[in-house]
């Protein structure tokens, strides 16, 4: 059965070129398009994994990481954000404040994406 991956970002055209990569590599891809609709998306569809923006408009990455993992039966969903963000601190208030799992700067290489997922995935 087939791992499912929720991919969650504003901006359309990243959603799905990351999830054609995924589904090329075997996984089943749940798309997002802003925080609201990714915490419900996450409560309701049980992914394995959630590649998460930071920035997006209303609820964003941060909020939707930290609701996630304050919250004991989605906790141990592996959550790695992927943003534009590259400084120190917001990696640090991603990881250490938010309880992320790990941290990807875009722009990024597919097989770097994909590594980071495997890793992830299989622990």
């Amino acid at each position: 059965m087939a791992k499912k991956i929720l991919v969650v970002d504003d901006e359309p055209h990243i959603v799905k070129l990351v999830g054609s990569r995924l589904r090329a590599n075997g996984f089943e891809v749940i798309e997002a398009l802003d925080g609201t609709d990714a915490l419900r998306k996450a409560k309701s569809d049980a992914p394995d994994l959630i590649l998460l923006d930071l920035m997006m408009p209303g609820v964003d990455g941060y909020e939707v990481c930290s609701t996630l993992k304050h919250d004991e039966r989605y906790q141990k969903i592996p959550i790695v954000l992927f943003t534009a963000k590259a400084g120190e601190e917001d990696k640090r208030t991603g990881l250490e404040d938010c309880g992320a799992d790990d941290y990807l700067t875009k722009p990024f290489e597919p097989e770097k994406l994909l590594a980071k997922v495997a890793e992830h995935l299989t622990g």
